[in-house]
């Protein structure tokens, strides 16, 4: 017999949209929440149309909602926020990362949710804070990074750039399910629901807390260099005879002899006062860069790469993305694995989530379309046909046409029949 899911019997509502909140909901997908995502009738979480990439459907959305069930809702209606209490009032967690104030404004806010729901765990996720002059402003990735200087330390001399993924977003949505399983522990134990509050202005705040140490107490801040390490030296890509690229990082002084000795064959440089201690190396750098680069173009990736193995100096070529996809640590793991998409021919390959749980397989359902539960769910609420239907033709609810006929009352969907 299988093992439960370590979330198992934990259900999640959660009113979410974008990547933060539902990246924070997927991890608990993951492992074995049941995770009912709101949407909005006629078209839902509008990531599902950031692009069409992934069999018509948008890579961003199909990274961050697997394993979900759909609920389209109108929360403006009456109606449609009565529904959505009936599931908090049998729901461990909520999470919502709506506009700022929009969740007070229907009665969602953390307070009032807990008043009337005391067992209910809610996490909300904003921009920046729901205190403070800056609470009413809207926030999306880019402009986090902008706020928090990552931009001024991110890119070329000449240009800034804003990091290639959504690290805003990402920071923002591991430290709700964090903060989810930290409640939810807290809870088990103490019998005590707490709210959960985490701004995308503050996670990547945290994660810049380094530059910000250097920049109060150093006089100033790391310069923006491209893909060389802004204080430590040598550290970043040098070109090889053949063209391509490996990336090497020097973090300590053995590596610093080895690198000497063994890579560059100039073993006299260890004592070269320029170079004597880290932060010699990098008010040197470009006279140290230089010499690296002399020595690199004499020699082919894979030589330099067996070199600097046998330094003991960590290194990896420059990938593209596709070569990270057939990454060897992923493929000779067997870290991929197969997810049913809407609409998709065949199902599309997908990573199994970075933290292993000894004699635990994560649950990787299926992306659902959207509204594709809304009659199951209701039915499971106790609605009858009829009602369903009614609500459907108010605009309440939105239900995709092949699956109009909801399932009986007394099936419930669950992760391991979603229906």
């Amino acid at each position: 017999m299988t093992e439960p899911l370590p979330l198992a019997g934990i259900t999640v509502v959660s009113l979410e949209q974008a990547v933060a909140a539902p990246f924070a909901t997927r991890q608990l997908a993951d492992l074995g929440a049941r995770v009912i995502k709101v949407e909005r009738p006629g078209g839902g979480d509008f990531a599902r149309r950031y692009d069409t990439t992934v069999h018509g459907q948008a890579s961003y959305f199909v990274w961050l909602n697997r394993s979900k069930e759909s609920l389209t809702l109108d929360l403006k209606a009456p109606e449609g926020r009565e529904i959505l209490h009936e599931l908090l009032a049998g729901a461990d967690v909520f999470v919502q990362n709506l506009a700022p104030g929009a969740a007070d404004r229907m009665g969602l806010g953390a307070a009032a949710l807990q008043a009337r729901h005391p067992c209910l765990i809610p996490c909300t996720v904003s921009g920046y804070g729901t205190s403070g002059s800056w609470s009413d402003r809207k926030a999306y990735d880019l402009l986090i990074q902008c706020q928090t200087g990552l931009l001024s330390i991110t890119g070329s001399p000449d240009e800034p750039a804003r990091s290639g993924i959504s690290v805003a977003d990402i920071a923002g949505g591991m430290y709700a399910y964090s903060g989810i399983l930290t409640a939810l522990f807290t809870r088990a134990t103490t019998g005590r629901a707490r709210t959960v509050e985490v701004s995308l202005l503050d996670a990547l705040a945290e994660w810049m807390s380094q530059p910000a140490y250097y920049t109060r107490y150093g006089g100033t801040q790391p310069p923006r260099i491209g893909a060389q390490h802004a204080t430590i030296a040598p550290y970043g890509p040098f070109t090889a005879a053949d063209g391509k690229e490996v990336m090497l990082s020097v973090q300590n002084e053995r590596e610093w002899s080895a690198l000497c000795a063994t890579v560059l064959g100039r073993p006299g440089l260890v004592d070269d006062p320029r170079f004597a201690t880290g932060t010699d190396r990098v008010t040197h750098r470009e006279e140290l860069n230089a010499i690296v680069a002399l020595r690199f173009a004499d020699l082919g990736r894979d030589e330099a790469m067996e070199l600097l193995d046998r330094a003991g100096i960590a290194n990896a070529g420059v990938n593209s993305v596709e070569e990270f996809i057939g990454h060897p640590a992923l493929v000779e793991r067997d870290r991929w694995r197969e997810v049913s998409v809407p609409g998709a021919p065949a199902p599309v390959q997908a990573l199994l989530p970075p933290v292993d749980l000894g004699g635990v397989t994560p649950c990787m359902g299926p992306v659902p379309e959207a509204g594709r539960h809304t009659g199951q769910i209701l039915a499971g609420l106790g609605r009858s046909r009829s009602d369903i239907e009614r609500l459907s033709a108010l605009g309440v609810v939105d239900i995709p046409g092949p699956y109009h006929v909801p399932m009986s009352t007394d099936i419930v969907p669950t992760q391991d029949n979603p229906a």
